[in-house]
């Protein structure tokens, strides 16, 4: 990054190192300013970008299908039945409106309260970016009895507006190649896809979302279409749990241009889980509409609990916590002109719409606890039984300090720590295993390097409350060692280390140990994940060596590639396969799965909060019957269970 930004002394700083992009050239240029990266995240938002131009037609009213079709080499093709982009000369610039759309950032009809009410799109740089981005774009409209067609490469029209037929239908099909200039990969994830369009066409109840992928022999159909809404979104979202009562509660209201969607149950489990979305964006790091959802809930219980004698007069309220326990909760909210905060501006910070939202729960849910009493007896027993649990967890955690001296310098026995008192340079190993700890120590870089070795099977919080985490001998030593406490004392700028990197065999029992510490991290310290903290080690499955020559392969198809590259007969190679960390030398070790020059090391990403939550609830959870559908449904995926 610094060789980059060197410059050349010799050079005049003038007018003339003002540069001035033209059009969509800065799109271009800066990729990145406008859709995050040119990663597979980036790739899949292109698709987001259009389709979201499309639900802004269906919120107007004028669209209920959507069509998203993966094509064979990649291309996406995206039809809906709206009213169709104008395609008539715009006031301003004298050329055609679609034209406009597609080749101007910052154009659209989603500025100020025109064509469209509430938008979700990024204020009219969608169309045109996605253009700027791709190598080849096609755009038809249906629209006054014409089919209206225009073509780009890379942003600039080839063709100008074109009439090619008749048609009675209206709406717009587009069709786009990302560009191999701009992208790392071109490979779109269907699974990806199909979360986020089943979430959009929740969010958006009886629009209908059909995606196709036609990368398969047998193309692949997905149709979406939700006529319960946000309430079939939370049904969706407890199938994998037992709930307390059948049907959700679900909560409208509107003010002005406003407006508030709420749906909630509890099941019984432990976790809270709160989507909160604005303009069918999701505000993952909260806002305002979230907090006056808490303080809501919060004060109503606490009220019904005294007026019907659940909390005694001298007892304490109900904490947040306590009432959040096992809920699942999906708040929607349209607004005119939301107002985005936060790292990665997924906050929303419109303050009318906090007490918006306050006013309209508190109204609401005080009416449904009066008027269904059992329901509310359920709810009550489930936040008292947890505020219980919150005050064992609180002496548990009391225990816990002053045994281990949380928060003083006395550290896990296991770890062995780093010489580096800078945490920002620092990384901690979790190690399966005393006999792999014991060669991760000796194999380690001593100054940044820590490791913690871990032994037997941990706790499965999914199943489990706080206050079993701070008696657990296998995760305590976790937690003391990272120095960030969990939970609601969870404090990220106390992290001892910046990168936390999980390493155990590569087989069934070392992807069970992964995913236990995994579900551990996702329930009690989210944020780890959030920030980019947490990472899995990646060792090598064989080592390949002929004479004095070895090599390392992390799968099959990498033995066949080395041997081919060195013109090797794998029958005349030593082929040594890996059967757990244990049995590599300390320097074997350092060289494959430790050395940041050489090693692979694969960074947890939390790109949908909704989905990652289904994998944990799903595969660590209570019921059975869905474990095995998961299982039945990508065993097909798997080509080597070790790998």
């Amino acid at each position: 990054m610094q060789e980059n930004m060197a410059i050349d002394e010799n050079t005049e700083y003038n007018e003339e190192q003002i540069q001035v992009l033209e059009g969509l050239e800065a799109v271009r240029k800066r990729p990145g300013m406008y859709i995050g990266s040119t990663s597979s995240r980036g790739l899949h938002h292109l698709v987001y970008e259009i389709v979201a131009n499309s639900v802004d037609e269906a919120l107007a009213g004028r669209c209920d299908k959507i069509d998203i079709v993966i094509g064979r080499d990649n291309g996406i093709t995206i039809t809906d039945n709206g009213s169709g982009i104008p395609v008539g000369p715009h006031p301003k610039l004298e050329i055609p409106t679609l034209e406009v759309v597609h080749t101007v950032l910052h154009a659209g009809g989603k500025f100020g309260s025109g064509a469209y009410s509430v938008s979700g799109g990024l204020h009219g740089v969608g169309a045109s970016v996605v253009n700027a981005l791709s190598e080849y774009m096609e755009v038809r409209v249906f629209r006054n009895q014409k089919v209206y067609r225009q073509t780009y490469e890379r942003g600039i029209p080839t063709c100008g507006l074109e009439i090619i037929g008749d048609t009675d239908k209206t709406g717009t099909m587009t069709f786009f190649r990302p560009d191999p200039e701009i992208f790392d990969e071109i490979e779109f994830d269907f699974d990806i896809m199909l979360s986020r369009y089943r979430e959009m066409a929740f969010l958006n109840g009886g629009i209908a979302i059909n995606l196709t992928d036609q990368r398969h022999d047998e193309p692949i159909t997905k149709n979406l279409c939700y006529e319960g809404g946000i309430v079939s979104f939370v049904q969706y979202m407890n199938k994998s749990k037992e709930v307390l009562f059948s049907q959700p509660i679900y909560i409208e209201g509107e003010k002005e241009t406003s407006t508030v969607e709420i749906s909630m149950q509890y099941n019984n489990g432990f976790s809270e889980n709160i989507y909160t979305y604005a303009n069918n964006i999701a505000t993952t790091e909260g806002g305002m509409h979230l907090t006056g959802f808490k303080a809501a809930i919060t004060k109503i219980f606490n009220e019904y609990a005294r007026k019907y004698n659940y909390i005694k007069e001298n007892d304490k309220n109900l904490a947040g916590e306590d009432v959040r326990e096992g809920l699942t909760c999906v708040i929607s909210v349209k607004l005119l002109e939301p107002q985005f905060e936060g790292q990665t501006k997924t906050k929303l910070g419109n303050s009318e719409i906090r007490g918006l939202v306050e006013s309209i729960v508190t109204n609401s849910l005080t009416n449904f606890l009066e008027e269904n009493p059992p329901v509310a007896r359920i709810i009550l027993d489930k936040c008292l039984t947890a505020a219980r649990a919150r005050e064992a967890a609180r002496k548990a955690r009391d225990l816990t300090r002053r045994k281990n001296a949380l928060e003083s310098t006395t550290l896990p026995g296991k770890l062995a720590d780093c010489s580096e008192k800078d945490p920002s340079v620092c990384e901690i190993y979790i190690v399966e295993g005393d006999s792999a700890g014991g060669s991760a120590k000796q194999g380690r870089d001593r100054k940044f390097q820590a490791i913690l070795p871990l032994w037997g099977k941990m706790l499965n919080v999914e199943k489990a409350r706080l206050d079993k985490v701070y008696d657990n001998e296998k995760l305590m030593p976790v937690v003391t060692a990272l120095g960030t406490g969990i939970g609601e004392d969870f404090d990220i700028t106390k992290l001892r280390y910046d990168k936390v990197i999980i390493m155990a065999d590569a087989d069934v029992d070392g992807s069970h140990i992964r995913t236990l510490l995994l579900t551990f991290f996702y329930r009690y310290m989210k944020p780890l994940i959030e920030f980019g903290h947490i990472y899995i080690a990646r060792p090598p499955l064989f080592k390949v060596s002929k004479g004095k020559q070895e090599f390392y392969a992390y799968s099959e198809k990498e033995i066949e590639k080395v041997t081919n590259e060195k013109g090797w007969d794998k029958k005349n190679c030593g082929i040594q396969r890996y059967k757990g960390l244990g049995e590599m030398s300390a320097e074997q070790l350092w060289d494959t799965t430790m050395n940041p020059e050489s090693r692979t090391v694969l960074k947890v990403e939390l790109e949908d909060a909704f989905s990652a939550d289904e994998i944990f609830t799903t595969l660590m959870g209570e019921k059975v019957e869905p474990r095995k559908e998961f299982i039945q449904t990508h065993a097909k995926n798997v080509t080597n269970l070790d790998i």
